[in-house]
């Protein structure tokens, strides 16, 4: 070992040496202050166990506490299919790119803005399924297949009449279901699917027609720059400002909102 490597080598053991004392120094002041930090800061104690149900109301608190945690794990999927949130965040997600600027609104904003307004829309089916729902069931006034048929009533009712006749239709063909009597009578497993497939053809829509005055702008910029020879200036760049200029001066945010949530109404 040549003297350069002994030197770093002693270095190195006096600072561990140096960080032990450190850590046992800590550790001492740690069990000497614990009597008195544990008086004047209240630790709270957490438990989880399973023990035997010694009455009915046990079992179904058990019960209710099982059905919460799958609600809590399937509550972004329920997001996603059975509310507008789908249609939003795709409609403002080709707005983002008609625009032309990248990453401005980032996509938290986006989501949190099609978050907002799916509560906007959804907030009087989530009363009426507290209210005929939840709340009975709680009060232990109606059994949990009345609580989750009364609960999913609102929800399909405004599925029913986004719905198009044609996604209907075609997942009814595939489930090799008869027509219903009745809109009341459609399956949930088959309205979901056919709810989710029109709300994507209704955003690719909107999508397209939000799309075409942006697009407008995009060509006569190009069509200018080529006109004036400058073949190496790249148009959107050029673009960019007129169309957030033009976006401002039509109070673009404010038609957008109102458009997506008059398409449920």
């Amino acid at each position: 070992m040549n003297s350069d490597s002994a030197i770093c080598y002693d270095v190195d053991m006096r600072k561990l040496g140096m960080f032990g004392i450190g850590l046992a120094l800590l550790g001492a002041f740690l069990v000497w202050a614990d009597p008195v930090w544990a008086q004047q800061i209240p630790i709270p104690k957490v438990t989880l166990g399973l023990e035997q149900a010694q009455r009915p109301e046990d079992m179904v608190f058990s019960v209710q506490l099982l059905l919460l945690f799958t609600v809590l794990a399937l509550a972004p999927t329920l997001l996603v299919m059975i509310t507008p949130f789908t249609r939003i965040v795709i409609v403002l997600s080709f707005l983002r790119q008609a625009l032309g600027t990248q990453q401005a609104p980032p996509n938290q904003v986006l989501v949190g803005i099609a978050l907002f307004m799916t509560l906007f829309i959804t907030t009087p089916m989530l009363e009426e399924a507290n209210r005929e729902s939840l709340q009975p069931f709680l009060q232990k006034k109606i059994t949990q297949e009345q609580a989750f048929d009364r609960g999913i009533k609102p929800f399909r009712t405004f599925m029913l009449r986004q719905v198009r006749q044609n996604d209907l239709e075609l997942y009814m063909n595939m489930a090799k279901l008869k027509r219903p009597g009745k809109p009341e009578d459609v399956p949930t497993h088959v309205l979901i699917p056919a709810f989710i497939t029109s709300e994507l053809k209704t955003a690719f829509i909107i999508g397209f027609i939000v799309y075409l005055p942006f697009l407008v702008v995009d060509m006569v910029v190009a069509s200018t720059l080529m006109s004036m020879g400058m073949m190496m200036l790249p148009p959107t760049v050029i673009s960019l400002p007129f169309k957030l200029v033009l976006f401002v001066l039509i109070d673009g945010w404010n038609l957008i909102s109102q458009a997506l949530v008059g398409s449920f109404l």
